[in-house]
């Protein structure tokens, strides 16, 4: 079995005697020992569905009722009778209350990031059952959200070629032949893929041409439909007027929606 580390050793002020107070900083609970926490106060502890009642071991007096609909019973000081935190000076000083979890103070400080947390914790500032952990917040997830996730499109094209999806992309190191642009041509009913190497941006406008006409001589059709993003190597008054000669519609996404053009992407 694995044995927790402990920090420190101390005693708790506050209604009750609590020596030999140890201190460990991953665990996650409170824990409480009944038979040493009634030896030292000459009490008795009586349970009950409810909750517990703590007694004096002479007169039967109740000195401290807790009520607990959690699974495990829960022994809760009034907050007047509570000690006051110890210093950091002090570290066989520990003080007998219920710690906030490092989530329960994400949400109370606003939801700060891990660093920040984790500072805090370090530097004593705010009490923790636990060193802050990376857990998943759904409200941390919907703050960062800066727009609504696209739905899948369910259009489909009926034929070859009725449809191609283009688009450049542009890589962060050139390659050893000195290809810095790619352009991507998908088509919308085979999913089948074309990959051009590209040296410069200018060179897009030509290799559609060569594209346009490999079509045409090898299969004997025509494309009749394209979808690309805002890029400038296809919004152009060259490019345009090409499709319009040929009678090429072309489908341009929304400024700043990549997604929508999300089968070249």
């Amino acid at each position: 079995m694995a044995r927790l580390p402990v920090t420190s050793v101390g005693t708790a002020s506050g209604p009750f005697r609590l020596p030999n107070v140890l201190v460990a900083p991953n665990i996650v609970h409170n824990l409480l020992s009944i038979r040493q926490f009634t030896t030292d106060n000459s009490c008795s502890v009586d349970f009950d569905p409810s909750g517990l009642t703590v007694k004096d071991l002479a007169s039967r007096r109740p000195l401290l009722r807790c009520d607990s609909t959690e699974p495990l019973y829960t022994l809760r000081f009034p907050t007047s009778a509570a000690p006051p935190p110890a210093p950091s000076s002090s570290p066989l000083s520990a003080a007998f209350a219920m710690t906030p979890s490092s989530t329960t103070w994400h949400r109370w400080l606003g939801h700060p990031g891990h660093d920040a947390l984790a500072q805090l914790s370090r530097s004593a500032h705010i009490p923790c059952t636990r060193a802050p952990a990376e857990h998943l917040c759904h409200a941390c997830q919907l703050g960062r959200h800066v727009r609504l996730p696209f739905s899948s499109s369910s259009s489909h094209a009926t034929h070859v070629f009725d449809l191609v999806h283009c688009d450049l992309w542009t890589a962060p190191v050139p390659s050893m032949s000195g290809y810095k642009y790619y352009l991507v041509v998908v088509d919308d009913f085979p999913h089948y893929s074309w990959t051009f190497p590209l040296r410069a941006m200018s060179e897009t406008f030509p290799t559609l041409l060569h594209f346009f006409a490999w079509v045409s001589t090898q299969f004997g059709l025509t494309i009749k439909a394209v979808q690309c993003d805002n890029g400038r190597e296809f919004d152009n008054h060259t490019t345009c007027s090409f499709f319009l000669s040929r009678g090429v519609q072309l489908c341009m996404s929304c400024s700043y929606t990549s997604p929508q053009n999300g089968k070249a992407e």
